[in-house]
């Protein structure tokens, strides 16, 4: 059986989740409400607050799809609780972020100013002009929003600058050997 699948989610109180006929979730709590379509072979029960997801076989597509969704699902449940973040870094002379409502705009040594719009979900922060915060209660979306931002200017290995996320270690390069 499937170690992740096989682990019971406990809903907190002030969660609510409800599976329909087509086996689509829907998880509400104080941040938020997500919805996520889970396969139909999977089955889920919900007893006195504790969610548990079923296979029908032990073939490996069924052992897969029980893990995946299982982690979906739970993502979902501390997404609408505690919600997710992602920290970024900005190294480098004159990069600097800024937060205008739910636009972020950022600095990096482009000759124009780079300006996202965040989506409904998701909020920025920058405690500094160098750290982003990246905010919402969807893993995914707060995952894939920060990656983009990083994606602009990926740390280089020699100096070290670009965009990095805040527990990433940069391995840097030796420069030019001189003789």
């Amino acid at each position: 059986m499937s170690r992740i699948g096989k682990k019971p989610i406990t809903v907190p109180a002030g969660v609510t989740v409800s599976v329909d006929d087509k086996n689509v979730v829907t998880v509400k709590g104080p941040k938020g409400t997500l919805v996520q379509d889970v396969n139909p072979d999977i089955t889920l029960k919900e007893e006195n607050g504790v969610l548990t997801l079923e296979r029908p076989t032990d073939a490996k597509p069924h052992k897969a799809m029980h893990g995946l969704y299982r982690s979906l699902v739970n993502n979902m449940v501390v997404g609408v609780t505690d919600g997710f973040s992602k920290t970024l870094k900005l190294v480098g002379t004159g990069y600097r972020a800024a937060v205008d409502g739910s636009k972020l705009t950022i600095n990096i040594g482009f000759s124009h100013p780079v300006v996202m719009e965040a989506p409904e979900s998701i909020q920025f922060e920058t405690p500094d002009q160098t750290t982003i915060i990246v905010k919402g209660i969807s893993k995914q979306q707060v995952g894939n929003l920060a990656a983009d931002i990083r994606a602009l200017r990926k740390p280089e290995p020699y100096l070290g600058k670009g965009i990095k996320y805040v527990d990433e270690h940069i391995r840097r390069k030796e420069g030019k050997a001189g003789k």
